[in-house]
């Protein structure tokens, strides 16, 4: 689905789900789920809560070894009333299942939190409207890049050691820089191969070829703001569909570019889809796709751990110290290790959580 997403036009509403026998969310039933659920049925849990919806796919590339594993699993914890799912329509073929969070799993992650449902923010009503929304596409879309970062991190090439530290959703941006900027996504890499390691973040813009290209090129006069106003340089990477459509992207982003104020403020690297091997093993937006914008004409494409030598001039993400530790709004945990073993919750990086906070 990275190289051919879903288009929106696609789909055509719900397609309803014969009736199953399900459990009743009461006190009783969350006794039982104490002992039923484990670490990696919470941490999908919280996933699901943090980026609102993720298909059967995306959920065994991030936590399952196989689809049928994860399938059976998933059809537990529907039964059970942790997740719920539905399933669009879609033109051509069949659409995978949808799972989004159900309320005695939300029960569950406000009991962990010290909190009751209504405090988490959690409305059974709201979260299921995904599967009405005209932004349904989009939203998949932006998960499925993420997706197959964390695909890609648990099948490494030999000799390097790569994961995806940190992934905000947009509705976790829009809460932190919406005053300013919306991005589809925040996210951060961190490699380890025979020359040290490094890491790169990044705001991401997912274009699906439905908005004008001219929309995008004016968002960067928010990034740069959000870079004046809180000191930090965080890259921008824009995904577009096709060639054709990056090229074009390129030509009105580098215009908008050169307008700003603080050109070195707001480092851009743009990517295709098409550009991805379909054939290969696990593609993904860490291949050498990305083309950084100032690059000179024939230039190479970069992998996304390449990123950082185009701008030399970014110093590397801040990582966590007991004197800087990781916000209390960080997101959940990435890429959980591979089965059998269970995913463990460990913090992730800080994501300057600390410093943008103090900043204001």
């Amino acid at each position: 689905m990275i190289t051919k997403p879903t288009r929106q036009r696609a789909l055509r509403g719900h397609k309803p789900t014969r009736p199953t026998s399900r459990v009743a969310n009461t006190a009783e039933h969350q006794a039982v789920l104490a002992w039923r659920l484990t670490p990696r049925d919470k941490w999908i849990a919280r996933m699901l809560w943090e980026h609102r919806v993720l298909t059967a796919h995306q959920i065994t590339a991030l936590a399952f070894p196989s689809f049928r594993s994860g399938r059976m699993r998933m059809r537990e914890l529907y039964l059970w009333g942790v997740v719920d799912r539905f399933q669009p329509f879609v033109t051509v073929g069949t659409a995978p299942m949808h799972y989004v969070l159900a309320p005695a799993g939300a029960a569950v992650l406000a009991a962990e939190d010290g909190l009751d449902v209504k405090e988490l923010g959690y409305r059974h009503d709201r979260v299921f409207g995904i599967a009405h929304s005209l932004r349904l596409a989009h939203t998949v879309g932006v998960n499925e890049w993420f997706t197959a970062l964390v695909d890609r991190a648990r099948h490494p090439h030999s000799g390097e050691q790569v994961e995806l530290a940190a992934w905000w959703s947009e509705t976790r941006c829009a809460r932190h820089f919406g005053d300013l900027v919306k991005p589809d996504g925040y996210g951060r890499w961190r490699s380890s191969d025979q020359h040290g390691d490094r890491q790169v973040e990044w705001f991401l813009e997912y274009d699906f070829g439905t908005e004008p290209l001219s929309k995008l090129a004016g968002k960067l006069s928010g990034y740069a703001a959000l870079a004046q106003a809180t000191g930090i340089t965080t890259p921008l990477l824009v995904w577009l569909p096709t060639s054709r459509r990056e090229a074009a992207a390129r030509r009105l982003l580098a215009k908008a570019w050169r307008e700003l104020d603080d050109r070195h403020s707001v480092p851009i690297a743009t990517a295709a889809a098409e550009l991805l091997n379909p054939e290969a093993a696990h593609p993904s937006p860490a291949d050498a796709v990305w083309l950084p914008l100032a690059s000179p004409a024939g230039a190479s494409r970069r992998p996304l751990s390449g990123l950082p030598d185009a701008w030399p001039h970014v110093p590397p993400p801040v990582t966590p110290t007991e004197e800087n530790p990781t916000g209390t709004d960080s997101p959940p945990p990435m890429s959980p290790p591979p089965p059998p073993m269970p995913p463990t919750p460990t913090s992730p990086p800080a994501s300057r959580d600390a410093t943008r906070q103090a900043r204001g």
